[in-house]
């Protein structure tokens, strides 16, 4: 099982950050690769919530199911993708103080498999790190954008 984490500083407080991140509607706006993150249930969020998933990747828009596996309010959310693409990703959040907090991404995935997997292992775990990466970015940048209108008091 591939593991990689990052963490980094938002300026925005816990509870902002998390309430951003909780809208199953920005989800696009933030995730790497995702063009549409659609409730395929009744529940739109918290523990169980399932969503269809439409990834981006050049040409290949492949569906998946998404659940929320892990959620803790204003703590942690943890996605689990399944189908062809599979793994998870868990975004937890943490006070840092001065109406900042701290994100921390960790993303685990399940490596290729077979002759052809294990000779193109290492591609796989850069694209991996870099679409982590990007995510955590952006989703650093939107919350912050977020956090800086008056958006804040009417999504939660």
């Amino acid at each position: 099982m591939g593991h990689i984490k990052y963490a980094s500083d938002v300026g925005a407080p816990v509870e902002v950050a998390f309430t951003y991140t909780d809208n199953h509607l920005f989800v696009p706006d933030w995730m790497f690769g995702v063009a549409g993150f659609e409730p395929a249930g009744e529940v739109d969020h918290g523990i169980g919530a399932t969503y269809m998933t439409t990834a981006r990747f050049a040409l290949w828009h492949p569906t998946a199911t998404c659940e929320i596996t892990e959620y803790r309010r204003n703590v942690v959310i943890g996605y689990t993708l399944r189908g062809r693409l599979s793994g998870t990703l868990t975004l937890r959040f943490d006070p840092l103080g001065y109406g900042r907090s701290v994100l921390t991404s960790e993303a685990e995935y399940a490596p290729p498999s077979g002759f052809a997997g294990r000779l193109c292992i290492g591609l796989v775990d850069s694209a991996v790190k870099s679409a982590l990466r990007r995510t955590e970015a952006q989703l650093r940048r939107e919350i912050e954008e977020f956090h800086g209108t008056d958006l804040v008091g009417r999504i939660a």
